[in-house]
């Protein structure tokens, strides 16, 4: 059999000698895809999932630092609002009004009953 019958044969199936197959692409870029879902999708939705669980629970009395850094205690509380207090000015107390979405991080679970 000479060269010219070899690649007419090899040509016959469909595939043109030394041409990639699609499923070659595909193969790498599903495995790159999966390296990245496990590596940082995943990740990220559990800590996004984590911090709202943590935001639906925070309440009075809790110890919490919020996004902009101050750090107080909890001492009111609607849907949407928190009352935090940050600091005592004397015999004045220093509070701020700020969004449940501004809190970072929960420092300190209340214990048992209220504080104010």
């Amino acid at each position: 059999m000479n060269a010219l019958a070899l690649t007419v044969i090899l040509q016959a199936d469909g595939a043109a000698p030394g041409a990639p197959s699609p499923f070659g692409f595909m193969l790498p870029m599903l495995l790159i895809f999966g390296i990245f879902y496990f590596l940082m999708i995943r990740p990220q939705a559990k800590r996004q999932r984590e911090h709202e669980a943590m935001l639906k629970a925070v309440g009075r009395g809790d110890r919490v630092v919020t996004t902009g850094g101050l750090h107080g205690t909890i001492v009111g509380e609607s849907e949407e609002v928190l009352t935090l207090e940050i600091a005592m000015a004397g015999k004045e107390r220093v509070r701020v009004k700020l969004d449940r979405r501004g809190i970072e991080r929960l420092l300190e679970k209340a214990k048992g009953g209220v504080s104010e």
